[in-house]
């Protein structure tokens, strides 16, 4: 079993589990398409037990329409790729957040004309203290990198993005909101 970190050091893991991870890194994600699965987080383990290969998934929100065509799509992909028969599972706790967007993720977001969010978790702050913000951050925008922007609407074409405004460009664009 190898949770979504190790896969990517690739220590050691079983050929069918190489091979899984690959196909997955290209399966995107289907209401921000220029985001593959693994680069939201969501593919938390692949366990090849065998005959079936069991993926974890965790979903970014308990009531995400997406759930279930993700899940149809890991199996297509899997079983289009020789790998199957594929077992989806969904794992709900630890429950998602933006901390798990990679990297690369979140550069493909930024590229996109997403501002990707800020970090969620701050190793500067000690479990169990509370972080008492006055007002929100400022999002940068995607497009010329300024901090001067407003939001618009808190809610953009899905629930997990807010609308907003660069007031440098005036170009409007969404937000991928913390959680």
């Amino acid at each position: 079993m190898v949770s979504a970190a190790e896969s990517v050091q690739g220590d050691s893991l079983h050929p069918r589990e190489l091979a899984a991870w690959a196909v997955l890194r290209t399966v995107p994600d289907p209401e921000i398409p220029v985001l593959g699965l693994c680069d939201l987080g969501i593919v938390r383990e692949v366990q090849p037990l065998e005959p079936t290969l069991r993926v974890v998934l965790t979903p970014t929100y308990s009531g995400c329409p997406a759930t279930e065509v993700i899940a149809q799509s890991v199996v297509q992909a899997l079983d289009a790729a020789g790998l199957g028969p594929t077992e989806v599972v969904h794992r709900h706790a630890p429950a998602w957040t933006t901390d798990w967007i990679s990297v690369e993720g979140r550069r493909k977001l930024r590229e996109y004309g997403i501002a990707p969010p800020g970090a969620c978790a701050s190793a500067e702050v000690a479990p169990g203290a509370a972080v008492l913000r006055l007002r929100p951050r400022n999002v940068e925008c995607p497009r010329c990198g300024s901090f001067e922007t407003e939001r618009l609407s808190a809610f953009g074409s899905t629930a997990c993005k807010a609308l907003h405004r660069c007031l440098a460009c005036r170009e409007p664009f969404e937000h991928f909101k913390p959680i």
